[in-house]
């Protein structure tokens, strides 16, 4: 999907490192992953199995296999967007996609600790 379809001023960005950026759409219900050259978009349930995907990955595998790439070819059943990702970049996906879990995390600690002293 290109970015020109998608007012940016509607997405909050969730977390960002130098490789890349997670953004939330409350308007769409949806996230945006630019990463890699790509900016493709996911529902809820399709981030948590793109994590979950990119966690399993063995990097340490990857990286002492000497008969085939140190790429990794990354989807999961229902998703229509598929990255080819160096070793690199898959430490990059993981640490965005766990910054990302983190920051859901604590708004929600944040939400709970607020809505307990007003009520």
């Amino acid at each position: 999907m290109e970015k020109a379809c998608i007012d940016i001023n509607e997405l909050v960005n969730v977390f960002s490192n130098t490789q890349g950026s997670i953004y939330q759409s409350d308007k769409l219900n949806c996230f945006y992953v630019d990463f890699g050259g790509k900016f493709a978009r996911f529902n809820c349930l399709s981030l948590q199995k793109l994590k979950a995907v990119v966690e399993n990955i063995d990097i340490e595998a990857l990286l002492l296999n000497t008969h085939k790439a140190d790429f990794e070819l990354v989807t999961f059943n229902g998703c229509e967007h598929i990255y080819l990702l160096s070793a690199l970049e898959i430490l990059a996906l993981k640490d965005l996609l766990q910054g990302t879990f983190t920051m859901f995390k604590l708004n929600h600690m944040i939400s709970d600790c607020l809505y307990r002293l007003v009520y």
